[in-house]
């Protein structure tokens, strides 16, 4: 028998919809659903030949996350109405192409884990494989309108993981049974589990005192401003996680070495998959309003300081509203109000992780529920269907059957 074949579409503009696709796919293999899952770079789907790098020198997500490691954001709203138009432009020309694929690959059902593209995966699915469901699992807090994560009018099944983005989603006009509300953002299932360590000894092995120590954190590129945020906090014990951006651990590790005023330690850490053991080493999480960062550290226990200001890309500015109303963390224009963050946030440090752990996410295994009862309905309707098909053929076959030979005339 053919397993159902589903495909979990991401590309790599930052890490969170690639790390959302890989937690998803490993807990539906551990839960041993009878799927084929099957994880689509959409990037590879509509350039094979790779074209763009080979003109460039760089794959096109690398633009956006240069401008996350530079930390130079400030125009990425008007890039992203442009990004948005040039997409509009070339919907027939990706329709094509994704219908292409999607005919050659036959899925059972498609899960897009990424914005803009979502009118295009629709419509060419549609086009290649009639009736075959298509979910759109949001990786924001909230959508980004128009046309950033929720496309109106299209049989899209969408799944949000805040009260807000839901109420988005049914603004835009999405049925309400097509609209599936999560506790929160996919987080990869290692959040999941008991430690499998002793935080206290793991802090006592790093040389870190009784202080309670931040976490800095600015997604997988890290971020220059992680210098400016060391230098503002000589006293705050600090865990400074600079993913890929090796150039900037480097620097931060010299930063450390000559720091005459610092008088708290400093780890430095490069690109790590293990983000949870150093979430629970530490009290508290710096960085930016990021959907997983955020996530992340909240369901760990650390309340967040976190800015809001011309530079916050559009589509996480809703995050520090959700921050602020909830009572989850601190939230200031500029990391030059480092220093003033920190001690408002520790002189009150209790109550703000009381509220912290109030919230308990379950996503990624809720998300793998919301797609095995949108395939259950699916088949559920299609056997429908053929049943009612069978019935009609049968009852014309009777019509057209002549009297007198073994049928019974209708009256």
């Amino acid at each position: 028998m053919t397993q159902t074949r589903v495909d979990l579409v991401w590309f790599n503009a930052g890490g969170g919809h690639r790390a959302a696709a890989q937690a998803l796919e490993e807990v539906m293999l551990a839960q041993g659903r009878p799927w084929q899952v099957r994880k689509v770079n959409l990037t590879e789907v509509l350039d094979p030949a790779a074209r763009f790098k080979r003109v460039t020198g760089i794959e096109p997500e690398d633009v956006y996350n240069k401008h996350l490691a530079s930390g130079f954001t400030l125009g990425l709203a008007q890039e992203l109405k442009l990004l948005q138009a040039a997409i509009r432009l070339a919907h027939p020309l990706l329709v094509q192409r994704l219908a292409r694929h999607w005919a050659a690959t036959q899925p059972d059902l498609v899960v897009s884990l990424i914005p803009n593209f979502n009118r295009a995966l629709h419509d060419s699915l549609a086009l290649a494989r009639p009736g075959v469901p298509f979910v759109t699992v949001l990786t924001d807090m909230a959508d980004h309108p128009p046309n950033f994560w929720i496309e109106p009018g299209a049989a899209q099944h969408v799944v949000c993981g805040t009260a807000h983005a839901v109420q988005q989603a049914l603004a835009a006009g999405v049925p309400a049974a097509r609209v599936h509300r999560s506790t929160g953002m996919i987080l990869r299932p290692d959040f999941h589990l008991p430690p499998a360590f002793d935080s206290a000894s793991d802090r006592a092995r790093l040389g870190l005192d009784d202080r309670p120590t931040g976490l800095v954190l600015f997604g997988g590129t890290g971020s220059r401003v992680m210098k400016r945020i060391a230098a503002a906090l000589p006293t705050t014990p600090l865990i400074l996680i600079c993913g890929r951006n090796e150039a900037l651990a480097e620097e931060l590790r010299a930063q450390a070495a000559v720091a005459t005023a610092a008088t708290a330690p400093r780890i430095v850490v490069g690109y790590t998959p293990d983000v949870a053991r150093w979430m629970r080493c530490a009290h508290f999480f710096i960085g930016k309003p990021g959907p997983g960062s955020l996530s992340e550290a909240v369901h760990l226990g650390l309340p967040v300081i976190v800015t809001r200001n011309a530079w916050t890309m559009p589509q996480e500015r809703w995050n520090t509203e959700w921050v602020h109303s909830q009572g989850l963390g601190i939230v200031k224009r500029s990391f030059r109000e480092v220093g003033a963050a920190v001690d408002e946030l520790l002189a009150d440090l209790p109550a703000y992780r009381a509220r912290v752990q109030r919230l308990h996410n379950r996503a990624v295994f809720e998300v793998a529920d919301v797609l095995a009862r949108v395939l259950a309905q699916t088949l559920a309707r299609d056997l429908a269907r053929d049943l009612a098909q069978a019935e009609q053929g049968g009852v014309a076959h009777l019509l057209a059957a002549p009297c007198g030979h073994g049928t019974t005339s209708p009256a």
